[in-house]
């Protein structure tokens, strides 16, 4: 009798730390600039969740899918999903409209998911591919699309898709020898003394990590600031092979919450824009006591959302038969 497969948790630990990463990162919105604490946090937050994020993604994106495959498993999810938040929207009583060119709130990852994972096989065959993904994530801030089609994010965040398509685990598993696991440490802790003592980056805009806005907005004359975003570059991957390295390879508390990180993604950025819009007590978020109460409540949110009620209709929404309806639309004109 052939032996099970033991599954491989780490990766599991790994989304369930940044997906607690991505959740608290958007309550601190509205209330970072009023606490020293929650300002480096923000910092520190958007300075790696989404790429390391959009790096597992990659990752798990070795296998070409087919279109069928991303037509059921992301778009027609990406059009519940626009759906579901132009009815909140407007039962909230926020100006809308139903727009599938504009993502709403963190939508834009969907549609960049589904660009990667259709391009990322023909892109990678081409010489030098991540340099031209780089060049390219640096020259997308000289445009101003902002949120349409979400197209300077999908550009800014493909390197880390194209290098987590590339990483190995034997690759890992050389990463995670000790001198590598201290200089891992060396430079997580110098990162957070760096936000502490230093007053630079407290004057410039935490979104230079977003990838959505053009250096014009921004205030960045075009050469300061494709200098920025290349230095982002490097910090956002120094600071995911350097977090993966620590990350625990045995089952922990997080792992399961790492399998339905969908559900959570999904239904926290439904939650929060109803809070936001229609209470003040996020923006009200002040003293150190309500930061520790907020980021703990956070946390808990995060594993009430993996919660199975919740993943039941995530997984409901990515397995539409598309199959059969296509089936029964081609017997239909048939018998026509």
């Amino acid at each position: 009798m052939q032996q099970e497969k033991q599954r491989d948790y780490l990766f599991d630990n790994f989304k369930a730390i940044l997906i607690i990463l991505v959740v608290l990162g958007h309550f601190l919105e509205p209330n970072y600039r009023n606490n020293p604490m929650l300002f480096e946090l923000k910092w520190a937050i958007f300075s790696v969740h989404m790429p390391a994020f959009i790096f597992v993604s990659g990752y798990f994106s070795k296998k070409k899918a087919s279109f069928e495959k991303l037509i059921k498993g992301i778009a027609i999810p990406y059009v519940v999903y626009e759906l579901a938040y132009y009815v909140l929207y407007h039962m909230i009583g926020k100006e809308t409209t139903f727009s599938l060119h504009r993502p709403k709130f963190s939508l834009w990852y969907l549609m960049g998911l589904f660009v990667w994972k259709l391009v990322t096989p023909y892109f990678s065959k081409i010489p030098g591919n991540m340099v031209l993904a780089m060049i390219a994530g640096l020259l997308i801030g000289l445009t101003d699309y902002d949120n349409f089609f979400s197209i300077p994010r999908i550009v800014y965040f493909f390197p880390f898709f194209l290098a987590g398509m590339r990483f190995e685990k034997s690759m890992l598993n050389r990463l995670r020898c000790k001198a590598c696991k201290v200089v891992a440490a060396i430079v997580m802790i110098a990162g957070v003394m760096y936000l502490a003592l230093d007053q630079m980056h407290r004057s410039m805009p935490v979104q230079i990590f977003y990838g959505r806005y053009s250096y014009e907005v921004m205030g960045q004359s075009a050469l300061c600031g494709m200098c920025i975003r290349l230095l982002c570059y490097v910090i956002s991957f120094v600071l995911t092979y350097a977090i993966i390295i620590w990350i625990p390879q045995k089952q922990t508390m997080l792992s399961y919450m790492g399998q339905r990180t969908m559900a959570i993604y999904i239904f926290h950025g439904l939650l929060y824009s109803a809070v936001h819009f229609k209470l003040s007590m996020l923006s009200a978020v002040d003293t150190n006591a309500e930061a520790a109460l907020l980021i703990t409540g956070c946390i808990a949110l995060t594993f009430v959302l993996s919660a199975k009620p919740f993943t039941m209709i995530t997984d409901l929404v990515a397995s539409v038969p598309i199959e059969k309806l296509t089936r029964i639309t081609h017997d239909s004109k048939n018998r026509e």
